[in-house]
């Protein structure tokens, strides 16, 4: 699904955005060592995703908590020895559900749960800079969702501030400093959407905050990289432990 991306910046006070309300979930997700990437994909589409859309359909019927938006990022693999994820799920709450402290899957409801490690769920404050479309085509021949899109390069990014770091001062000086200058240096380049999301408990999560970059190929990718302009950002941040992925494919399972 190739597309030309729109570039709509939401209009802001200051350079910092407004939150997006309510809560953004992730869940990280690995595949067993005897689960094929492939197996992972087609089990994660066919029997996972319509398991989470009946769900949150009937929590909405009830009037309880339930997504307005569910999207699944298929990572790909490349040379990094510190990349250990498949893929990762975000899903988008006005009202923030009851999460589990628990990890998921430890006794699998579907096939996909079968076939992965356990995982967890945590919590994130979603800030969009640069809020460019993606466009959702519901399929026609089978059931409208869930579906694909692809035809971009999203680059993935799991960030730790360095030990030490005083955390307010990490996460002001990303939302205040790093992120205008991550979003103008984007526009430069092409890039067309830009989000930060950061864990409400950073304690609990994998990461203190994950950015998600889209560019429409792997040039425009490159050359942000090759204008990006330091912001002591870098100095700051954990780059030992930061891991970053690149995603050419989402699977939509709710589109808000």
């Amino acid at each position: 699904m190739l597309f030309k991306p729109l570039l709509v910046l939401k209009p802001m006070t200051a350079d910092r955005p407004t939150a997006t309300p309510g809560i953004k979930t992730y869940a990280l997700i690995q595949r067993k060592t005897t689960t094929s990437k492939d197996e992972l994909v087609a089990h994660w589409f066919a029997n996972h995703m319509p398991n989470v859309i009946a769900r949150n359909e009937k929590a909405k019927a009830s009037g309880e908590p339930n997504a307005w938006r569910y999207e699944a990022s298929i990572f790909e693999a490349n040379d990094d020895s510190r990349q250990r994820w498949d893929g990762m799920a975000a899903l988008w709450y006005s009202d923030p559900p009851q999460i589990p402290n628990e990890l998921r899957g430890l006794e699998p409801v579907d096939t996909f749960q079968e076939k992965v490690e356990p995982y967890r769920i945590f919590a994130t404050e979603e800030f969009v800079f640069v809020d460019g479309e993606l466009p959702v085509e519901p399929l026609k021949l089978n059931n409208p969702f869930p579906t694909t899109r692809s035809g971009f390069l999203k680059q993935i990014s799991f960030v730790k501030p360095k030990p030490g770091i005083d955390l307010k001062t990490f996460r002001d000086h990303w939302l205040d400093i790093h992120g205008p200058n991550v979003r103008d240096t984007m526009k430069l380049a092409g890039g067309f959407r830009y989000t930060v999301s950061l864990a409400l408990d950073p304690e609990g999560a994998p990461c203190f905050g994950i950015p998600e970059l889209y560019f429409p190929d792997r040039s425009a990718q490159k050359h942000f990289w090759e204008i990006l302009k330091t912001d002591g950002f870098h100095e700051m941040s954990d780059q030992t432990n930061t891991v970053r992925y690149r995603c050419t494919t989402e699977m939509v399972g709710i589109a808000g």
